[in-house]
């Protein structure tokens, strides 16, 4: 970028110190962050109806024409209104504005505006109350999609519009493209100030998919040159050969017996860490497969070979479970374990960083498991010998590089439960060694899976009582948090689809809100104990409500995403996924790996009230496929690289770097294309002396976690 764009916000005309601070709530920091404050969606405004033809509760862009002359009136202190008479060919509606009185002067007998909002019935006629309006004049197409932004508090949506046009003005002439002019010819690209230009104000639908198209590619491209750099590094020797690697005492205590793809992994693990050579191995496969046990197997011959192992997770709740499961066994076997949170009382913190940090083996600690605390300044390891990550894609690059810089010579062992194809693999984890597990151990149960649309919802309900009757549990989970996020009549940034740029716009099913689910499912069930858990919640909370419905306290866990990866509950047989169209299918059976896990037999319910023939086709296959490298496939043909990056929220890949857009890419090669790109720049020009924009980018975004961005 140019530097007028690290100018502070404030710096911008019309932004005082007040609303600066605002936007610093919101993460907007710069004129650049401003540009990049994505809409989270678009109010469908191009689709006039008659006032005949609008739908109650829903909003509606409608064409009126004002009939009267306003007229004011006060209801009491602190509150006045003026209304008016406008009409359509189908109708008249009466509009009302409250505590807007500098507005009376706008609406002009024999004007014509299009109104945006609810259109109520009244009497004979219709009304609204408090619509968006946009003067109408012949010739000057209004748009057709207006921009709806994540407000922090401080923010108006109209405040956030016309600060963001006053960014793109300044834009037009300073702006400076930072990808390569041939690789955007290649690729077909837009240019940045299109794409900034068309993200905030879309010409149309079209525009808007191109526009987006190159915003992705720019994620994908920055990541893939993160680890086309990163893969440049040659690994070298230095980490301690760990040969004591029977684990046949471990293997015993086992009251299973291991399956060949996992017996096959340890070994590929076993003979990595026979070397002077770093262990860089990731375990990919599906919830349930057994990479746990694989990951426990190198702790055991890290300790066994004189050495420590630390396992992090990225949530406290998956970090007490890895302990819970694991610290029994290596009791029995006498290694000392302990967990590391960042609910561990400060003097047990200390007590443990001591232990870690002790010369003498046998006094000193041999495995902690944690979140990310483990990156806290005080824990340092005597003689490190591996590293576990689980969960891998959900830490940042500079997460798990500041914890390989602790332990610099340690064995890398990382863990996933997508299944990922293995070309999407070798594009994410770079020079990683992959070992997949793809075989589920005896035992597991295939869930029954089913689509339904809304009109089964009474019988979904009963299908709940009657199995928390008998003693199950049920998980619920929807795709928002509260009400405020579901859009009316919107069209959400992330369904903008890169492969078909020439169809309409299409209007999702509103989103179902978990605040507003559970106290609905409340009134419908009543006597069954419901839960409300979502990502806001404190850990604490969060922890609490997982550990009582682990308990079996909670008959009914209604959740955002946050439990895809959660504690291990085997009395839970019903998972029901609210707007199943909004989630990719790796994720879907992700979900539905949360049940099935215990004796009782058990279910998964997708409830979509999506019409369209590509969302149908997706749950289809998530109904008929229950072979997880099957759906990743299937997900990556049907949906693009967008799942295997996260959930709907941006992911921090490193410092600078965020997914805001890759989350659900429709266009399958584009990772692919960008990952072709960046080795090509790199082959040609390993210092991107070529381009130092793009440099300056790099080393910005990727700072001192470039070396270890794989």
């Amino acid at each position: 970028m140019s530097e007028p764009f690290d100018k502070p916000i404030w710096s911008l005309y019309g932004v005082g110190e007040v609303r600066a601070a605002a936007y610093n709530k919101a993460g907007v920091y710069r004129i650049l962050d401003l540009l990049y404050y994505f809409p989270r969606a678009y109010e469908n405004r191009g689709e006039i109806k008659l006032l005949a033809e609008t739908c109650r509760d829903k909003k509606s862009a409608v064409m009126l024409t004002v009939a009267t002359e306003p007229r004011g009136a006060r209801v009491r202190r602190g509150m006045s209104l003026f209304k008016f008479r406008a009409y359509d060919e189908s109708g008249t509606c009466v509009i009302t504005y409250f505590n807007q009185d500098y507005l009376r002067d706008k609406f002009k007998p024999g004007s014509t505006y299009r109104f945006w909002g609810k259109v109520e019935r009244a009497g004979r006629g219709y009304a609204m109350s408090s619509p968006a309006f946009e003067p109408y004049v012949e010739g000057l197409p209004l748009p057709g999609l207006v921009p709806v932004y994540r407000l922090a508090e401080g923010l108006a949506p109209k405040q956030v519009i016309r600060d963001i046009k006053t960014a793109l003005s300044y834009a037009a002439d300073k702006l400076l493209d930072w990808l390569p002019e041939e690789i955007r010819e290649e690729k077909q690209l837009c240019t940045l100030a299109y794409a900034l230009r068309n993200i905030h104000e879309p010409e149309s639908y079209a525009a808007l998919a191109v526009a987006k198209r190159r915003l992705v590619f720019d994620e994908l491209f920055m990541y893939s040159l993160g680890l086309v750099l990163a893969g440049k590094r040659q690994r070298s020797g230095g980490a301690v050969p760990c040969k004591s690697n029977d684990i046949s005492k471990l293997i015993r205590m086992l009251p299973f017996r291991l399956t060949n793809a996992q017996l096959r992994v340890i070994n590929e693990i076993r003979a990595d860490m026979e070397r002077d050579i770093p262990m860089r191995r990731i375990i990919v496969g599906d919830v349930g497969c057994g990479k746990t046990i694989c990951a426990a197997a190198a702790m055991l011959i890290a300790v066994q070979s004189g050495r420590q192992a630390a396992l992090m997770a990225p949530t406290e709740i998956l970090a007490r479970q890895h302990f819970d499961d694991l610290a029994p066994l290596f009791a029995q076997l006498g290694i000392g374990c302990e967990l590391l949170v960042g609910a561990t009382p400060q003097a047990k913190k200390h007590r443990i960083y001591e232990a870690l940090a002790l010369t003498e083996p046998a006094l000193r600690l041999d495995i902690v498991i944690g979140t990310h605390a483990l990156l806290s300044e005080g824990v340092e390891f005597a003689a490190e010998g591996l590293i576990v990550t689980d969960e891998q894609q959900r830490f940042g690059v500079n997460q798990r590089a500041a914890l390989s810089r602790k332990n610099e010579q340690a064995h890398v062992l990382v863990m996933s439960a997508t299944p990922i194809p293995r070309s999407m693999a070798l594009v994410m984890y770079g020079d990683l060694d992959i070992s997949k597990i793809d075989q589920m151990p005896p035992g597991r149960q295939r869930v029954d899976t089913f689509v339904v649309d809304e009109s089964y919802r009474a019988r979904v309900d009963a299908f709940i009582k009657k199995l928390t009757g008998e003693g199950g549990q049920v998980y619920i989970v929807c795709p928002a948090i509260e009400e405020a996020e579901v859009g009316d009549n919107e069209i959400s940034l992330s369904d903008i689809t890169l492969s078909d740029l020439g169809r309409a716009a299409e209007t999702q099913p509103p989103l179902k809100a978990v605040e507003v689910y559970a106290k609905e499912l409340a009134g419908r069930l009543p006597g069954v104990k419901i839960e409300l858990l979502h990502g806001k919640l404190k850990a604490a909370e969060k922890e609490r409500i997982m550990q009582s419905f682990a308990a079996g306290e909670i008959q009914v866990l209604v959740s955002t995403t946050v439990i895809e990866v959660g504690v291990n509950v085997p009395n839970a047989c019903l998972m029901i996924v609210e707007n199943a169209e909004r989630f990719g299918l790796s994720q879907l059976h992700q979900l539905r790996g949360r049940v099935g896990r215990g004796g009782r037999k058990s279910y998964c319910i997708l409830i979509s009230d999506a019409t369209g023939e590509a969302a149908r086709a997706r749950l289809e296959t998530i109904r008929t496929t229950y072979d997880g490298y099957l759906i990743a496939e299937a997900d990556l043909r049907l949906r693009g690289p967008g799942d295997f990056f996260g959930g709907a929220g941006a992911v921090r890949q490193s410092g600078g770097l965020r997914f805001r857009l890759a989350d659900l890419c429709d266009d399958i090669g584009l990772l692919n294309s960008a990952m072709e790109a960046a080795r090509a720049l790199v082959g040609r020009d390993p210092a991107l002396d070529s381009c130092p924009g793009l440099r300056a980018e790099v080393d910005r975004m990727f700072s001192d976690a470039i070396s270890e961005i794989s």
